[in-house]
């Protein structure tokens, strides 16, 4: 049965959608329609501005541990209801219902709790010679978030935008909103106060753009493309708002001569293909040592075979299908370019998974010999493609991992911790994970060059939504 949402949540109510517009949610597995839901205008836009705006005085003025309160309570609804969640997002994006429960809402419960332990325990004024420092938030946040990592992504700007004590104006990805719909049910079941949050669904070009653009909106926090991040804030800047962008990435996972490559291959095989390779922190980029680069490739492909894709909601594989024909068409047109551009292919290719012809299946696909010049190794590709891209020298290595526009993530294998710690300090990029080292929630997340502005999550996430005012005595 198909999913139909015909209303926005505005000012604490759903109102019906005005322009009869739809848009229309596949299962990603199938390619069947799953859902539809409306497509905003920019009245609706400026409607849910508005109310956010009215709202905002009387929330920031709320007491931290209220604020506190109300999102431990959202954290508890997102636990209570994490199957219908975890199962909508396994049917929108293609992440297998497996690993969706524990990530995809697994992680935004623990970012709200987070949050909420943030707001009822943070210093708001400290004192600097004859000055108060008074923490302030800054506003009403747009928020505009991305189809790979939905509510993951809602959760890291609505949980610490609130804690803060500003306003949202949340406007999800057209691809994957569902589960946006099903966050505002929890917002309307806790009774945050109306127009604290607000949800508008629609197009970047119309209902992101009217948010962005309107004067009542102080801040915008956005995820997504690069080609997209530069849009929100060159509009952005016509009013001087603040910007947090979390953008592309094309991270570099560098092992070393003497490090253990039969743990390092698989796990930088897998943590390539999570979620299908739509991770903008995904590990594409594995730069080894040019003397194993034949072992590194048996590891890869053997690791590669034992992730074969399966259906994401019946299926007992960690690798799903992609979220849309149009990025599947996407990713299947950048392994026609590695081919064409003389990288060799080890494993995969263009065809879909035998018996897979439904859906947006891609089979997982391995390059060797990867120059860094070719495009596979310098563009964000967004799909299960990994490019091996030999090297003679350390030094070399680090340029390789350094040679991109991006600067998101990265990964360091070495004999040791220490040697891998020294390599890590010389990466641009905003992560680097050593020897396998695990994702922590509460570390901030964000990126270096055009991976973006801000960062995300912990405390340096919550800090983006405050103001700083400085009040002189004597």
């Amino acid at each position: 049965m198909t999913i139909t949402r015909d209303s926005f949540y505005i000012n604490g109510q759903w109102v019906r959608a005005t322009s009869g517009e739809t848009l229309e949610v596949t299962t990603s597995g199938t390619g069947e329609l799953y859902a539809t839901v409306p497509a905003g205008t920019v009245e609706e836009a400026n409607a849910a501005v508005e109310a956010a705006a009215a709202a905002f005085v009387a929330w920031s003025n709320t007491s931290p541990k209220e604020r506190a309160e109300f999102l431990t309570r959202i954290s508890e609804k997102l636990a209570e209801y994490s199957d219908d969640l975890a199962l909508t997002i396994a049917h929108e994006v293609g992440m297998p219902l497996m690993l969706s429960k524990g990530i995809q809402v697994g992680l935004p419960t623990m970012t709200f709790a987070d949050c909420a332990q943030r707001a009822a325990e943070f210093t708001w004024e400290d004192e600097v010679n004859n000055s108060t420092l008074v923490r302030e938030p800054v506003g009403v946040v747009v928020a505009i978030t991305p189809w790979n990592y939905p509510l993951h992504q809602i959760a890291n700007k609505v949980a610490p935008a609130l804690a803060a004590g500003c306003t949202v104006v949340l406007k999800p990805s057209e691809v994957a909103p569902v589960n946006a719909f099903l966050f505002a049910d929890i917002i309307d079941e806790v009774g945050l106060p109306a127009g604290v949050f607000n949800l508008v669904s629609g197009l970047g070009p119309v209902v992101g753009e009217a948010l962005v653009a309107h004067p009542k909106t102080n801040m915008v926090s956005f995820t997504g493309s690069t080609r997209a991040g530069k849009r929100v804030m060159a509009i952005a800047s016509e009013m001087v708002k603040r910007v947090s962008l979390e953008l592309g990435g094309k991270s570099a996972n560098v092992i070393l001569e003497g490090a253990d490559l039969a743990r390092a291959v698989p796990d930088g095989v897998f943590k390539c293909y999570l979620n299908s390779g739509q991770t903008c922190s995904a590990l594409t980029r594995m730069v080894v040592p040019r003397a194993r680069l034949a072992e590194v490739e048996d590891l890869a492909v053997a690791a590669a075979t034992g992730l074969a894709p399966a259906d994401p909601i019946s299926g007992a594989s960690f690798l799903g299908p992609l979220v849309s024909e149009v990025q599947r068409q996407r990713v299947r047109d950048y392994i026609t370019k590695g081919i064409d551009e003389g990288a060799r292919i080890v494993c995969g290719g263009v065809a879909p998974p035998e018996g897979l012809e439904q859906g947006y299946y891609v089979q997982p696909t391995i390059f060797s010999d990867v120059r860094r010049d070719m495009t596979i190794a310098q563009e964000e590709i967004f799909g299960p493609v990994l490019s091996i891209i030999p090297y003679d020298t350390e030094e070399e290595a680090v340029d390789i991992a350094n040679d991109s526009n991006y600067g998101l993530a990265g990964g360091v294998w070495a004999a040791t911790d220490e040697k891998a710690f020294e390599v890590a300090r010389k990466i641009r990029t905003g992560q680097v994970e050593i020897n396998g080292g695990a994702w922590n929630n509460v570390a901030p997340f964000g990126g270096y060059k055009q991976s973006g502005i801000g960062r995300e999550l912990g405390q340096y996430g919550f800090e983006e939504f405050l103001e700083v005012k400085a009040i002189q005595h004597s």
